[in-house]
């Protein structure tokens, strides 16, 4: 076993039993986090999973980076879909049969329409696809644009963000944002799944950023507050990724937050 997959004393939980059935590199990722109420998240979520909170607030991040190295075990990697720029929308949540918290996605932006057809397909994620583009310039800083395409909830993004270089300080409020390792998502019905992933502890960096466009928070029902951002970069972090899980239902669940079709919003 290699040195990422025999470090686990970070973890919450143990690592799955089963094999990981993927695996991802993520690179010059940029955590852009607003509070927000709770209450006007919780109708967003599918039943079965309860906001997560910290001092109160829940907390909305938009999250751009790319990603390579992309593996999927057993699969001889595929030309033009192992690389390619990425942006989600995302909050934390806690799946409340087991109090197990991860991370709960309201959009995924890709630049590969062939990535975007897999993760919906296999992983019932809510992903779109997205003419998108990063650039790296001299002082370290990253120019990044992404324009959802065919949707009808259109999105865009336009920023520039770079570290400045001092690692964060780890644990409290960086540590509830980052420490997740399981993401959930849910069908059309309300069924909900679980979706683990394994990694080192992210090695954050204190970042600053210039949003000159940021439509992908009100595409998606969601409101943030005139304030600046928490905002942390991260250079590379490999994942592991293991397959889809369908957890038990519970009674009396509502249909919410219903994945839309592909290329629909």
């Amino acid at each position: 076993m290699n040195k990422i997959l025999s470090t686990t004393e970070h973890r919450p939980w143990p690592l799955p039993k089963s094999p990981w059935v993927m695996t991802q590199r993520w690179n010059d990722l940029l955590f852009a986090h607003w509070p927000v109420p709770a209450a006007e998240l919780s109708h967003l979520v599918p039943e079965g999973l309860s906001i997560d909170v910290y001092d109160g607030s829940a907390w909305v991040g938009v999250v751009p980076f790319w990603m390579d190295q992309v593996r999927v075990r057993g699969i001889p990697p595929i030309p033009g879909a192992n690389r390619f720029p990425e942006l989600n929308l995302r909050t934390y949540v806690r799946e409340r049969r087991f109090d197990q918290p991860g991370v709960f996605f309201f959009s995924l932006d890709a630049a590969n329409p062939f990535a975007v057809a897999a993760a919906r397909m296999l992983y019932r994620l809510p992903y779109y696809w997205a003419r998108m583009k990063i650039t790296p310039a001299e002082d370290r800083t990253f120019h990044y644009s992404s324009e959802r395409m065919l949707a009808r909830n259109p999105a865009r993004l336009a920023a520039s963000y770079r570290s400045l270089g001092k690692p964060c300080v780890k644990g409290g409020l960086e540590s509830f944002l980052t420490d997740r390792y399981a993401l959930f998502t849910a069908t059309r019905r309300g069924h909900l799944s679980r979706v683990n992933i394994h990694h080192l502890p992210w090695p954050l960096e204190l970042a600053e950023a210039e949003f000159e466009v940021n439509t992908l928070p009100q595409a998606h029902g969601i409101r943030l507050p005139d304030t600046k951002p928490l905002l942390q970069y991260s250079r590379e972090l490999f994942v592991y990724v293991w397959s889809l899980e369908n957890l038990p239902s519970l009674a009396g669940r509502r249909t919410t937050a219903p994945m839309p079709a592909a290329g629909s919003g």
